[in-house]
Protein backbone atom coordinates (compact mmCIF):
# COMPACT_ATOMS: atom_id res chain seq x y z
CA UNK A 1 0.00 0.00 0.00
CA UNK A 2 1.43 3.37 -1.04
CA UNK A 3 0.74 5.85 1.75
CA UNK A 4 3.47 8.36 1.05
CA UNK A 5 0.87 11.11 1.03
CA UNK A 6 -1.09 11.75 4.18
CA UNK A 7 -4.83 12.15 4.33
CA UNK A 8 -6.40 15.52 3.67
CA UNK A 9 -6.77 17.38 6.95
CA UNK A 10 -9.84 16.17 8.80
CA UNK A 11 -12.93 18.36 8.59
CA UNK A 12 -14.01 17.18 12.07
CA UNK A 13 -14.97 19.88 14.54
CA UNK A 14 -15.76 19.81 18.23
CA UNK A 15 -18.32 17.08 19.03
CA UNK A 16 -20.54 18.62 21.71
CA UNK A 17 -23.44 16.18 21.27
CA UNK A 18 -23.06 13.16 23.55
CA UNK A 19 -22.76 9.78 21.78
CA UNK A 20 -22.24 6.46 23.58
CA UNK A 21 -19.00 4.83 22.36
CA UNK A 22 -16.04 2.88 23.73
CA UNK A 23 -12.95 4.53 25.17
CA UNK A 24 -10.89 3.17 22.27
CA UNK A 25 -13.21 4.76 19.70
CA UNK A 26 -13.19 7.95 21.74
CA UNK A 27 -9.42 8.17 21.31
CA UNK A 28 -9.87 8.13 17.53
CA UNK A 29 -12.56 10.82 17.63
CA UNK A 30 -10.34 12.98 19.85
CA UNK A 31 -7.49 12.69 17.33
CA UNK A 32 -9.79 13.58 14.46
CA UNK A 33 -11.21 16.55 16.36
CA UNK A 34 -7.64 17.84 16.81
CA UNK A 35 -7.03 17.63 13.06
CA UNK A 36 -4.71 14.63 13.26
CA UNK A 37 -4.44 12.66 10.01
CA UNK A 38 -1.12 10.83 10.51
CA UNK A 39 0.20 8.82 13.43
CA UNK A 40 3.22 6.59 13.98
CA UNK A 41 3.18 3.55 16.18
CA UNK A 42 3.55 -0.13 17.01
CA UNK A 43 0.68 -2.32 18.32
CA UNK A 44 0.62 -4.66 21.28
CA UNK A 45 -1.74 -6.24 23.76
CA UNK A 46 -2.50 -3.27 25.99
CA UNK A 47 -3.25 -0.89 23.12
CA UNK A 48 -5.04 -3.41 20.88
CA UNK A 49 -8.54 -1.96 21.36
CA UNK A 50 -7.36 1.38 19.96
CA UNK A 51 -5.73 -0.36 17.00
CA UNK A 52 -8.98 -2.21 16.35
CA UNK A 53 -10.72 1.14 16.07
CA UNK A 54 -7.90 2.50 13.88
CA UNK A 55 -8.71 -0.28 11.44
CA UNK A 56 -12.21 1.16 11.06
CA UNK A 57 -10.97 4.70 10.42
CA UNK A 58 -8.33 4.05 7.76
CA UNK A 59 -10.05 6.50 5.42
CA UNK A 60 -9.45 9.33 7.89
CA UNK A 61 -6.24 8.38 9.73
CA UNK A 62 -3.02 7.12 8.22
CA UNK A 63 -1.10 4.89 10.61
CA UNK A 64 2.57 4.26 9.86
CA UNK A 65 3.88 1.03 11.37
CA UNK A 66 7.44 1.84 12.41
CA UNK A 67 9.86 -0.99 13.15
CA UNK A 68 10.61 0.24 16.67
CA UNK A 69 8.75 2.54 19.05
CA UNK A 70 11.75 4.89 19.22
CA UNK A 71 11.39 5.24 15.46
CA UNK A 72 7.77 6.28 15.98
CA UNK A 73 8.72 9.16 18.26
CA UNK A 74 11.52 10.40 16.01
CA UNK A 75 9.26 10.20 12.95
CA UNK A 76 6.61 12.16 14.83
CA UNK A 77 9.31 14.71 15.75
CA UNK A 78 10.39 15.12 12.14
CA UNK A 79 6.77 15.55 11.09
CA UNK A 80 6.14 18.15 13.81
CA UNK A 81 9.31 20.12 13.13
CA UNK A 82 8.54 20.50 9.42
CA UNK A 83 4.74 20.75 9.41
CA UNK A 84 4.36 22.91 12.51
CA UNK A 85 1.66 20.53 13.77
CA UNK A 86 1.60 18.16 16.74
CA UNK A 87 3.28 14.83 16.06
CA UNK A 88 1.48 11.73 17.37
CA UNK A 89 2.98 8.38 18.37
CA UNK A 90 1.28 5.35 19.89
CA UNK A 91 2.61 2.25 21.62
CA UNK A 92 1.64 -0.56 23.95
CA UNK A 93 2.52 -0.93 27.62
CA UNK A 94 5.78 -2.08 29.20
CA UNK A 95 8.67 -2.21 26.71
CA UNK A 96 6.56 -0.49 24.05
CA UNK A 97 6.10 2.48 26.33
CA UNK A 98 9.67 2.57 27.61
CA UNK A 99 10.96 2.50 24.03
CA UNK A 100 9.33 5.91 23.59
CA UNK A 101 11.38 7.53 26.34
CA UNK A 102 14.41 8.54 24.24
CA UNK A 103 12.15 10.32 21.75
CA UNK A 104 10.24 12.00 24.57
CA UNK A 105 13.48 13.25 26.11
CA UNK A 106 14.68 14.49 22.73
CA UNK A 107 11.41 16.32 22.09
CA UNK A 108 11.41 17.83 25.57
CA UNK A 109 14.82 19.44 25.31
CA UNK A 110 14.28 20.53 21.68
CA UNK A 111 10.76 21.92 22.31
CA UNK A 112 8.95 19.64 19.85
CA UNK A 113 5.17 19.19 20.24
CA UNK A 114 4.26 15.51 20.57
CA UNK A 115 1.32 13.60 21.97
CA UNK A 116 2.30 10.02 22.78
CA UNK A 117 -0.43 7.53 23.67
CA UNK A 118 0.41 4.32 25.49
CA UNK A 119 -1.72 1.37 26.45
CA UNK A 120 -1.58 0.11 30.02
CA UNK A 121 -2.65 -3.04 31.86
CA UNK A 122 -6.13 -3.12 33.35
CA UNK A 123 -6.66 -0.73 36.26
CA UNK A 124 -7.26 -3.66 38.65
CA UNK A 125 -3.72 -4.89 37.86
CA UNK A 126 -1.89 -1.60 38.40
CA UNK A 127 0.97 -2.02 40.84
CA UNK A 128 0.92 -5.82 40.68
CA UNK A 129 3.88 -6.27 38.31
CA UNK A 130 1.49 -7.66 35.73
CA UNK A 131 2.76 -8.80 32.34
CA UNK A 132 4.17 -5.81 30.43
CA UNK A 133 3.33 -3.36 33.20
CA UNK A 134 5.64 -0.40 33.81
CA UNK A 135 4.98 2.89 35.56
CA UNK A 136 5.39 4.90 32.38
CA UNK A 137 3.92 8.00 34.00
CA UNK A 138 6.60 7.91 36.67
CA UNK A 139 9.32 7.03 34.19
CA UNK A 140 8.40 9.77 31.72
CA UNK A 141 7.69 12.57 34.19
CA UNK A 142 11.20 14.12 33.92
CA UNK A 143 11.11 14.09 30.11
CA UNK A 144 7.59 15.31 29.33
CA UNK A 145 5.88 18.66 29.54
CA UNK A 146 2.87 16.88 31.08
CA UNK A 147 1.58 13.34 31.44
CA UNK A 148 -1.50 11.58 32.75
CA UNK A 149 -2.85 8.07 33.32
CA UNK A 150 -6.48 7.47 32.31
CA UNK A 151 -8.33 4.73 34.20
CA UNK A 152 -11.92 5.67 33.28
CA UNK A 153 -13.22 6.12 29.75
CA UNK A 154 -15.09 9.27 30.78
CA UNK A 155 -11.74 11.01 31.36
CA UNK A 156 -10.61 10.60 27.74
CA UNK A 157 -12.12 13.70 26.07
CA UNK A 158 -10.91 16.19 28.67
CA UNK A 159 -7.44 14.68 29.01
CA UNK A 160 -6.85 14.35 25.27
CA UNK A 161 -7.96 17.93 24.66
CA UNK A 162 -5.68 19.10 27.44
CA UNK A 163 -2.80 17.01 26.06
CA UNK A 164 -2.94 18.66 22.64
CA UNK A 165 -3.32 22.13 24.11
CA UNK A 166 -0.31 21.72 26.41
CA UNK A 167 1.85 20.08 23.74
CA UNK A 168 1.46 22.89 21.20
CA UNK A 169 0.99 25.99 23.34
CA UNK A 170 3.69 28.33 24.60
CA UNK A 171 7.04 26.58 24.51
CA UNK A 172 6.01 23.31 22.83
CA UNK A 173 6.90 19.91 24.19
CA UNK A 174 5.92 16.25 24.49
CA UNK A 175 2.92 14.98 26.42
CA UNK A 176 2.22 11.34 27.30
CA UNK A 177 -1.24 9.90 27.93
CA UNK A 178 -1.35 6.39 29.40
CA UNK A 179 -4.68 4.54 29.09
CA UNK A 180 -5.59 1.36 30.91
CA UNK A 181 -7.03 -1.44 28.82
CA UNK A 182 -10.35 -1.52 30.68
CA UNK A 183 -10.79 2.21 30.01
CA UNK A 184 -10.39 1.45 26.31
CA UNK A 185 -13.19 -1.14 26.42
CA UNK A 186 -15.52 0.84 28.71
CA UNK A 187 -18.39 2.72 27.01
CA UNK A 188 -19.59 6.19 27.94
CA UNK A 189 -21.41 9.21 26.56
CA UNK A 190 -18.76 10.88 24.42
CA UNK A 191 -18.62 14.58 23.62
CA UNK A 192 -15.54 16.63 22.81
CA UNK A 193 -14.52 20.22 23.19
CA UNK A 194 -11.06 21.56 22.46
CA UNK A 195 -9.08 22.92 25.38
CA UNK A 196 -8.42 26.67 25.35
CA UNK A 197 -6.76 27.07 28.72
CA UNK A 198 -5.56 25.31 31.85
CA UNK A 199 -5.79 26.88 35.28
CA UNK A 200 -2.40 28.11 36.59
CA UNK A 201 -0.73 27.40 33.22
CA UNK A 202 0.31 30.56 31.35
CA UNK A 203 1.83 29.39 28.05
CA UNK A 204 2.68 32.84 26.66
CA UNK A 205 3.74 35.58 29.09
CA UNK A 206 2.28 39.01 28.42
CA UNK A 207 4.96 41.29 26.94
CA UNK A 208 6.23 44.08 29.16
CA UNK A 209 6.30 47.24 27.07
CA UNK A 210 8.80 48.87 29.43
CA UNK A 211 11.26 46.03 28.88
CA UNK A 212 10.78 46.29 25.11
CA UNK A 213 11.35 50.05 25.23
CA UNK A 214 14.56 49.53 27.19
CA UNK A 215 15.67 46.84 24.74
CA UNK A 216 15.11 49.26 21.85
CA UNK A 217 17.17 51.94 23.61
CA UNK A 218 20.09 49.56 24.11
CA UNK A 219 19.95 48.40 20.50
CA UNK A 220 19.83 51.96 19.18
CA UNK A 221 22.78 53.04 21.35
CA UNK A 222 24.99 49.98 20.75
CA UNK A 223 28.17 50.33 18.70
CA UNK A 224 28.92 46.62 18.37
CA UNK A 225 25.59 44.77 18.65
CA UNK A 226 25.23 41.08 17.80
CA UNK A 227 22.14 38.87 17.51
CA UNK A 228 22.09 35.15 18.31
CA UNK A 229 18.83 33.53 17.27
CA UNK A 230 17.52 30.07 18.05
CA UNK A 231 14.58 27.81 17.33
CA UNK A 232 12.25 30.13 19.23
CA UNK A 233 12.16 32.26 16.09
CA UNK A 234 10.91 29.31 14.04
CA UNK A 235 8.47 28.09 16.69
CA UNK A 236 7.14 31.64 17.07
CA UNK A 237 6.92 32.07 13.28
CA UNK A 238 8.94 35.24 13.63
CA UNK A 239 11.27 34.78 10.66
CA UNK A 240 10.01 37.92 8.88
CA UNK A 241 10.35 40.01 12.03
CA UNK A 242 13.89 38.75 12.65
CA UNK A 243 14.89 39.65 9.11
CA UNK A 244 13.36 43.11 9.43
CA UNK A 245 15.19 43.74 12.70
CA UNK A 246 18.52 42.57 11.30
CA UNK A 247 18.19 44.68 8.17
CA UNK A 248 16.79 47.80 9.81
CA UNK A 249 19.32 47.89 12.64
CA UNK A 250 22.19 46.50 10.53
CA UNK A 251 23.08 43.93 13.19
CA UNK A 252 25.20 40.85 12.40
CA UNK A 253 23.15 37.76 13.26
CA UNK A 254 24.39 34.29 14.19
CA UNK A 255 22.42 31.14 14.89
CA UNK A 256 22.31 28.09 17.10
CA UNK A 257 21.99 24.74 15.34
CA UNK A 258 18.23 24.66 15.97
CA UNK A 259 17.90 28.25 14.77
CA UNK A 260 19.49 27.35 11.44
CA UNK A 261 17.17 28.11 8.47
CA UNK A 262 15.16 30.79 10.32
CA UNK A 263 17.15 33.22 8.16
CA UNK A 264 18.49 32.65 4.65
CA UNK A 265 22.03 31.32 5.04
CA UNK A 266 23.15 33.50 2.11
CA UNK A 267 21.87 36.74 3.69
CA UNK A 268 24.77 39.23 3.95
CA UNK A 269 24.09 39.86 7.66
CA UNK A 270 23.93 36.15 8.49
CA UNK A 271 27.38 35.58 10.02
CA UNK A 272 27.13 31.86 10.76
CA UNK A 273 26.85 29.41 13.62
CA UNK A 274 27.86 29.86 17.25
CA UNK A 275 28.96 27.04 19.51
CA UNK A 276 31.50 24.29 19.84
CA UNK A 277 31.94 23.76 16.09
CA UNK A 278 30.53 27.10 15.01
CA UNK A 279 32.12 29.77 12.89
CA UNK A 280 35.25 31.60 13.98
CA UNK A 281 33.88 35.15 13.70
CA UNK A 282 30.65 34.93 15.72
CA UNK A 283 32.30 32.86 18.43
CA UNK A 284 35.30 35.14 18.95
CA UNK A 285 33.29 38.34 18.56
CA UNK A 286 30.77 37.22 21.15
CA UNK A 287 33.46 38.30 23.60
CA UNK A 288 33.94 41.65 21.85
CA UNK A 289 30.38 42.85 21.20
CA UNK A 290 28.93 45.52 23.49
CA UNK A 291 25.37 44.21 23.17
CA UNK A 292 24.25 40.60 22.77
CA UNK A 293 20.63 40.17 21.67
CA UNK A 294 19.49 36.58 22.23
CA UNK A 295 16.22 35.67 20.50
CA UNK A 296 14.53 32.34 21.17
CA UNK A 297 17.63 30.54 22.42
CA UNK A 298 18.53 29.15 25.83
CA UNK A 299 22.31 29.70 26.22
CA UNK A 300 23.12 26.01 26.04
CA UNK A 301 26.59 24.99 27.25
CA UNK A 302 27.58 24.04 23.70
CA UNK A 303 26.93 27.68 22.72
CA UNK A 304 28.46 29.49 25.68
CA UNK A 305 31.53 27.44 26.52
CA UNK A 306 32.93 28.66 29.84
CA UNK A 307 30.22 30.83 31.44
CA UNK A 308 32.85 32.63 33.51
CA UNK A 309 34.19 34.25 30.34
CA UNK A 310 31.10 34.33 28.10
CA UNK A 311 30.22 37.83 26.83
CA UNK A 312 31.18 39.44 30.14
CA UNK A 313 31.83 42.79 28.42
CA UNK A 314 28.37 42.89 26.82
CA UNK A 315 24.93 43.87 27.98
CA UNK A 316 22.50 41.03 27.24
CA UNK A 317 18.93 41.30 26.01
CA UNK A 318 17.06 38.00 26.15
CA UNK A 319 13.85 37.53 24.13
CA UNK A 320 12.33 34.31 25.48
CA UNK A 321 8.93 32.64 25.89
CA UNK A 322 9.91 30.45 28.87
CA UNK A 323 10.54 32.39 32.12
CA UNK A 324 12.59 29.44 33.42
CA UNK A 325 15.31 30.21 30.85
CA UNK A 326 15.78 33.80 31.98
CA UNK A 327 19.02 34.22 33.99
CA UNK A 328 19.40 30.42 34.16
CA UNK A 329 22.83 30.42 32.53
CA UNK A 330 23.53 34.00 31.44
CA UNK A 331 22.37 37.07 33.37
CA UNK A 332 20.33 39.48 31.25
CA UNK A 333 20.33 43.25 31.41
CA UNK A 334 16.83 43.17 29.93
CA UNK A 335 14.50 40.17 29.70
CA UNK A 336 11.67 40.38 27.16
CA UNK A 337 9.17 37.61 27.82
CA UNK A 338 6.63 36.51 25.25
CA UNK A 339 6.18 34.97 21.83
CA UNK A 340 9.05 36.12 19.60
CA UNK A 341 6.76 37.27 16.80
CA UNK A 342 4.70 39.44 19.11
CA UNK A 343 7.62 40.93 21.02
CA UNK A 344 9.64 41.69 17.88
CA UNK A 345 6.61 43.33 16.28
CA UNK A 346 6.36 45.61 19.32
CA UNK A 347 10.10 46.32 19.18
CA UNK A 348 10.49 47.12 15.49
CA UNK A 349 8.79 50.55 15.39
CA UNK A 350 11.19 51.72 18.13
CA UNK A 351 14.35 50.70 16.25
CA UNK A 352 16.38 53.31 14.39
CA UNK A 353 17.93 52.50 11.02
CA UNK A 354 21.64 51.74 11.23
CA UNK A 355 24.39 49.90 9.33
CA UNK A 356 27.34 49.15 11.68
CA UNK A 357 29.56 48.62 8.65
CA UNK A 358 32.88 48.73 10.53
CA UNK A 359 31.60 46.20 13.04
CA UNK A 360 30.32 43.91 10.34
CA UNK A 361 33.69 44.07 8.64
CA UNK A 362 35.17 42.44 11.74
CA UNK A 363 33.07 39.36 10.99
CA UNK A 364 34.15 39.42 7.35
CA UNK A 365 37.83 39.53 8.32
CA UNK A 366 37.46 36.51 10.55
CA UNK A 367 35.48 34.65 7.91
CA UNK A 368 38.39 35.09 5.51
CA UNK A 369 40.72 33.60 8.11
CA UNK A 370 38.38 30.66 8.67
CA UNK A 371 37.85 30.18 4.93
CA UNK A 372 41.55 29.92 4.23
CA UNK A 373 42.33 27.77 7.28
CA UNK A 374 39.29 25.47 7.32
CA UNK A 375 36.40 25.99 4.92
CA UNK A 376 38.35 25.82 1.67
CA UNK A 377 39.88 22.50 2.68
CA UNK A 378 36.48 21.11 3.66
CA UNK A 379 34.41 22.01 0.61
CA UNK A 380 37.11 22.30 -2.08
CA UNK A 381 39.71 19.75 -0.99
CA UNK A 382 42.81 18.94 -3.02
CA UNK A 383 43.69 15.76 -1.10
CA UNK A 384 42.77 12.37 -2.48
CA UNK A 385 40.09 11.30 0.02
CA UNK A 386 36.53 12.60 -0.02
CA UNK A 387 35.48 15.02 2.75
CA UNK A 388 32.08 15.35 4.39
CA UNK A 389 32.04 19.05 3.57
CA UNK A 390 32.29 18.58 -0.19
CA UNK A 391 29.39 16.10 -0.07
CA UNK A 392 27.20 18.71 1.66
CA UNK A 393 28.27 21.34 -0.86
CA UNK A 394 27.25 19.13 -3.78
CA UNK A 395 23.85 18.52 -2.15
CA UNK A 396 23.43 22.31 -1.84
CA UNK A 397 24.15 22.70 -5.53
CA UNK A 398 21.93 19.85 -6.69
CA UNK A 399 19.00 20.91 -4.48
CA UNK A 400 19.48 24.66 -5.10
CA UNK A 401 19.61 25.24 -1.33
CA UNK A 402 15.95 24.23 -1.02
CA UNK A 403 16.13 20.75 0.54
CA UNK A 404 15.18 19.82 4.08
CA UNK A 405 18.33 18.38 5.62
CA UNK A 406 17.82 15.90 8.46
CA UNK A 407 20.96 15.00 10.39
CA UNK A 408 21.89 12.43 12.97
CA UNK A 409 24.52 13.16 15.65
CA UNK A 410 28.28 13.32 15.27
CA UNK A 411 30.84 14.80 12.90
CA UNK A 412 28.51 14.67 9.91
CA UNK A 413 25.93 16.66 11.92
CA UNK A 414 28.36 19.47 12.66
CA UNK A 415 29.64 19.50 9.08
CA UNK A 416 26.08 19.59 7.72
CA UNK A 417 25.09 22.41 10.07
CA UNK A 418 28.19 24.35 9.08
CA UNK A 419 27.86 23.94 5.31
CA UNK A 420 24.24 23.22 4.41
CA UNK A 421 22.56 26.20 2.77
CA UNK A 422 18.89 27.04 3.17
CA UNK A 423 16.59 29.53 1.51
CA UNK A 424 13.45 28.72 3.50
CA UNK A 425 12.54 28.08 7.10
CA UNK A 426 11.97 24.69 8.79
CA UNK A 427 14.69 23.16 6.65
CA UNK A 428 17.11 21.92 9.31
CA UNK A 429 15.94 18.96 11.39
CA UNK A 430 18.42 17.60 13.90
CA UNK A 431 18.70 16.37 17.47
CA UNK A 432 20.12 19.35 19.33
CA UNK A 433 19.97 19.20 23.10
CA UNK A 434 19.87 15.44 23.66
CA UNK A 435 22.18 14.50 20.79
CA UNK A 436 20.37 11.28 19.91
CA UNK A 437 22.18 8.90 17.59
CA UNK A 438 19.61 7.09 15.48
CA UNK A 439 17.43 10.20 15.16
CA UNK A 440 17.88 10.98 11.47
CA UNK A 441 16.43 8.06 9.53
CA UNK A 442 12.99 7.97 11.21
CA UNK A 443 12.93 11.78 11.54
CA UNK A 444 13.51 12.07 7.79
CA UNK A 445 10.48 9.84 7.21
CA UNK A 446 8.35 12.17 9.32
CA UNK A 447 9.84 15.28 7.74
CA UNK A 448 8.99 14.03 4.25
CA UNK A 449 5.44 13.20 5.26
CA UNK A 450 5.13 16.65 6.80
CA UNK A 451 6.19 18.32 3.54
CA UNK A 452 5.69 15.95 0.63
CA UNK A 453 6.35 18.73 -1.88
CA UNK A 454 9.91 19.25 -0.62
CA UNK A 455 13.12 17.28 -1.08
CA UNK A 456 14.25 15.59 2.14
CA UNK A 457 17.84 14.41 2.50
CA UNK A 458 18.99 12.49 5.58
CA UNK A 459 22.69 12.91 6.36
CA UNK A 460 23.82 10.11 8.68
CA UNK A 461 27.05 8.62 10.01
CA UNK A 462 27.74 4.91 9.83
CA UNK A 463 27.33 4.62 13.61
CA UNK A 464 23.99 6.35 14.10
CA UNK A 465 22.58 4.79 10.96
CA UNK A 466 22.78 1.31 12.45
CA UNK A 467 20.84 2.34 15.56
CA UNK A 468 17.58 2.71 13.62
CA UNK A 469 18.44 1.06 10.28
CA UNK A 470 15.33 -1.11 10.56
CA UNK A 471 13.20 1.92 9.65
CA UNK A 472 14.21 1.29 6.04
CA UNK A 473 11.25 -1.08 6.23
CA UNK A 474 8.91 1.90 6.61
CA UNK A 475 10.41 3.60 3.56
CA UNK A 476 10.01 0.39 1.55
CA UNK A 477 6.49 -0.45 2.70
CA UNK A 478 5.07 3.04 2.25
CA UNK A 479 7.30 4.10 -0.68
CA UNK A 480 8.38 7.30 1.03
CA UNK A 481 10.85 9.09 -1.31
CA UNK A 482 13.47 10.01 1.26
CA UNK A 483 17.09 10.42 0.13
CA UNK A 484 19.58 8.82 2.54
CA UNK A 485 23.27 9.71 2.52
CA UNK A 486 25.54 7.75 4.84
CA UNK A 487 28.93 9.41 5.29
CA UNK A 488 30.97 6.33 6.15
CA UNK A 489 34.38 6.75 7.78
CA UNK A 490 34.28 3.33 9.49
CA UNK A 491 34.50 5.05 12.88
CA UNK A 492 32.41 6.66 15.56
CA UNK A 493 33.89 9.84 14.16
CA UNK A 494 33.22 12.44 16.83
CA UNK A 495 34.32 10.17 19.66
CA UNK A 496 37.41 9.27 17.65
CA UNK A 497 38.17 12.98 17.17
CA UNK A 498 38.04 13.56 20.91
CA UNK A 499 40.24 10.52 21.51
CA UNK A 500 42.77 11.92 19.05
CA UNK A 501 42.78 15.42 20.53
CA UNK A 502 42.31 14.77 24.24
CA UNK A 503 43.08 11.09 24.93
CA UNK A 504 46.45 10.69 23.21
CA UNK A 505 44.98 8.74 20.27
CA UNK A 506 43.76 5.85 22.37
CA UNK A 507 40.98 4.78 20.02
CA UNK A 508 38.92 2.75 22.45
CA UNK A 509 35.88 1.10 20.84
CA UNK A 510 35.48 3.63 18.03
CA UNK A 511 36.45 1.52 15.00
CA UNK A 512 33.35 0.28 13.19
CA UNK A 513 33.36 -3.00 11.24
CA UNK A 514 30.36 -2.23 9.04
CA UNK A 515 28.10 -4.43 6.93
CA UNK A 516 27.46 -3.87 3.24
CA UNK A 517 25.04 -0.94 3.49
CA UNK A 518 24.22 -1.05 -0.21
CA UNK A 519 23.11 -4.68 -0.04
CA UNK A 520 20.97 -3.92 3.01
CA UNK A 521 19.23 -1.07 1.16
CA UNK A 522 18.75 -3.28 -1.87
CA UNK A 523 17.22 -5.89 0.43
CA UNK A 524 14.52 -3.31 1.13
CA UNK A 525 14.17 -2.69 -2.64
CA UNK A 526 15.64 0.80 -2.35
CA UNK A 527 17.90 2.05 -5.15
CA UNK A 528 21.41 2.15 -3.70
CA UNK A 529 24.91 3.21 -4.70
CA UNK A 530 28.32 3.53 -3.12
CA UNK A 531 31.02 6.00 -4.17
CA UNK A 532 34.55 6.55 -2.93
CA UNK A 533 36.08 8.77 -5.60
CA UNK A 534 35.62 12.49 -6.25
CA UNK A 535 35.00 11.98 -9.96
CA UNK A 536 31.72 10.19 -9.16
CA UNK A 537 30.40 12.58 -6.51
CA UNK A 538 28.61 15.34 -8.47
CA UNK A 539 26.83 13.14 -10.98
CA UNK A 540 25.67 10.64 -8.35
CA UNK A 541 24.26 13.33 -6.08
CA UNK A 542 22.48 14.94 -9.01
CA UNK A 543 21.02 11.55 -9.89
CA UNK A 544 19.89 11.06 -6.29
CA UNK A 545 18.20 14.47 -6.05
CA UNK A 546 16.51 14.00 -9.43
CA UNK A 547 15.06 10.63 -8.41
CA UNK A 548 11.37 10.49 -7.48
CA UNK A 549 11.88 7.30 -5.47
CA UNK A 550 13.69 6.46 -2.20
CA UNK A 551 17.45 6.49 -2.75
CA UNK A 552 20.38 5.34 -0.63
CA UNK A 553 23.90 6.66 -1.17
CA UNK A 554 26.94 5.56 0.79
CA UNK A 555 29.92 7.91 0.51
CA UNK A 556 33.23 6.58 1.75
CA UNK A 557 34.97 9.55 3.36
CA UNK A 558 38.35 9.98 5.02
CA UNK A 559 38.67 8.07 8.29
CA UNK A 560 40.64 10.61 10.28
CA UNK A 561 39.15 13.91 9.19
CA UNK A 562 38.33 16.25 12.10
CA UNK A 563 35.69 18.95 12.44
CA UNK A 564 37.13 22.40 12.97
CA UNK A 565 36.85 25.06 14.29
CA UNK A 566 36.40 23.59 17.76
CA UNK A 567 35.97 24.99 21.23
CA UNK A 568 37.19 22.38 23.73
CA UNK A 569 34.76 21.57 26.53
CA UNK A 570 34.95 24.16 29.29
CA UNK A 571 37.05 26.60 27.22
CA UNK A 572 36.11 30.17 26.41
CA UNK A 573 34.47 30.91 23.06
CA UNK A 574 37.52 33.10 22.41
CA UNK A 575 39.77 30.03 22.61
CA UNK A 576 38.37 28.48 19.46
CA UNK A 577 40.79 26.21 17.58
CA UNK A 578 41.10 26.34 13.81
CA UNK A 579 43.19 23.18 13.64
Amino acid sequence: MNTNTVKEKSKSTNMKTATKISGAEAIIHCLLAEGVDLIYGYPGGAIMPVYDELYKFQDKLTHILTRHEQGATHAAQGYARVSGRVGVAIATSGPGATNLVTGLADAQIDSTPLVCITGQVGSHLLGSDAFQETDIVGISTPVTKWNYQITKASEIPEIMAKAFYIAKSGRPGPVLVDITKDAQFETFDFSYEKCTGVRSYVPIPKPNINAITEAARLINEAKKPMIVFGQGVILGRAEAELKELVEKAGIPAAWTILGLSAMDTEHPLNVGMVGMHGNYGPNVLTNECDLLVAIGMRFDDRVTGNLETYAKQAKVIHFEIDPAEINKNVISEVAVLGNSKETLQLLLPMIKANKHEAWHNEFKKRYEIEYNEVIKNDIKPTKEGLTMGEVIEEINIASKNSAIIVTDVGQHQMIACRYAKFNQTKSNVTSGGLGTMGFALPAAIGAKQGAMEREVVAIIGDGGYQMTIQELGVIFQHKIPVKIVVLNNDHLGMVRQWQELFFEKRYASTVMVNPDFVKIAEGYHIEAKRISERKDLKATIQEMIASKEPYFLEVKVEKEDNVFPMIPTGASVSDIRLK
